[in-house]
């Protein structure tokens, strides 16, 4: 359960073995765990590396810092590589962004074969349904919020299911508010049944169709959808645009969907939204930070909580990580 600590399993059972032991040495935690002398010390030295073991004056085994501690300042070492992580995707976006304004305010004939305007809605549907009838490996979207969206969704599940059938992947990315409307629900769901993935984010960039890897599909104002869009071939900005999308992919969470509301029995496993609460509550996340990946408030995410640790008869949060894991319910 602490493996996204950096703490394998030996580091972990010889931590606990520490924090329940009196000031035994390496050869005693040794013959404690029935393990050998190398390993015992192996583990030592992994710990003393992520400052969860202090050196003993005497030479021993060392004393193993408090967990309230030395766990918390791994987690806070956690947070501040998620946020330099976050921090890259907005640097990312912001050059996106400046390379699609460059793109906007180009003109001439040096860049007509790679970067084509199309102004009326009819001309922008007929270039996707010929790049998705026509597209052999991926199809990649952004799919930002609003009216857009809707006309986006209905337009695009022929195209998907037929995409589908050819055996080529789709991976969307939603806002996290999808969650929460019934037309996407369905849609995913639909999606999901026939192979299709799905994920959700805080925040996204402007709305983004890719192609192949090699073609995307851009509004020439997000903000106006009247101005028409771009299709992009062989760019800089192409390269840029895969980039983003993968990086956000890999930020993204699965977009799970409710189970009916009245919670579960004891022994029934966890809903998708249940489990991803406590996927994310044994990362060291806080109810705000959960509510926040995941599109729900933070009162829903407490509910979940205290639900989940009622059926697992937990008294705190690490104990219900440590049941959980124990039924198959996390990874370890």
């Amino acid at each position: 359960m602490l493996g996204q600590l950096g703490l394998g399993p030996d580091e972990e059972t010889v931590y606990r073995a520490m924090l329940g032991g009196r000031g035994k040495g390496p050869a005693g935690l040794a013959e404690q765990l029935g393990w050998a002398d190398g390993r015992v010390l192996a583990a030592l030295d992994r710990l003393a590396a992520l400052a969860l073991v202090r050196p003993s004056p005497d030479g021993g085994a060392g004393r193993a810092v408090d967990p309230e501690i030395g766990l918390t300042s791994l987690l806070m070492n956690q947070e501040a590589e998620l946020l330099e992580r976050q921090r890259q995707i907005g640097v990312s976006r912001v050059a996106v962004h400046r390379m699609l304004a460059d793109l906007r305010a180009t003109g001439g004939p040096h860049t007509a074969t790679e970067v084509q305007k199309l102004t009326s809605p009819d001309r922008i549907q007929s270039r996707i349904e010929c790049l998705a009838g026509t597209c052999v490996t991926e199809i990649a979207a952004f799919v930002t919020g609003g009216a857009q969206q809707e006309r986006y969704l209905a337009a695009a599940r022929p195209l998907d299911a037929a995409a589908l059938e050819r055996g080529v992947r789709l991976r969307y990315v939603f806002l996290d508010g999808c969650r929460n409307r019934p037309d996407v629900r369905e849609y995913v769901t639909w999606l999901g049944e026939r192979g299709g993935l799905a994920r959700t984010v805080p925040r996204l960039p402007t709305p983004t169709l890719l192609y192949d890897r090699a073609t995307a599909l851009v509004p020439v104002d997000p903000a106006a959808a009247d101005r028409g869009a771009l299709v992009l071939h062989g760019t800089g900005a192409v390269a840029a645009l895969l980039a983003l999308f993968d990086q956000t992919w890999r930020q993204a969470r699965p977009f799970t969907l409710p189970r009916t509301r009245g919670g579960g029995r004891d022994g029934d496993p966890p809903t998708p939204q249940e489990r991803a609460v406590l996927d994310l509550l044994t990362e060291g996340m806080t109810d705000e930070a959960v509510a926040r990946q995941l599109g729900v408030s933070v009162r829903t995410t407490r509910r979940i909580t205290a639900e989940l640790m009622q059926r697992l008869g937990a008294r705190s949060r690490f104990e219900a990580g440590v049941l959980a894991a124990g039924r198959g319910w996390v990874k370890p």
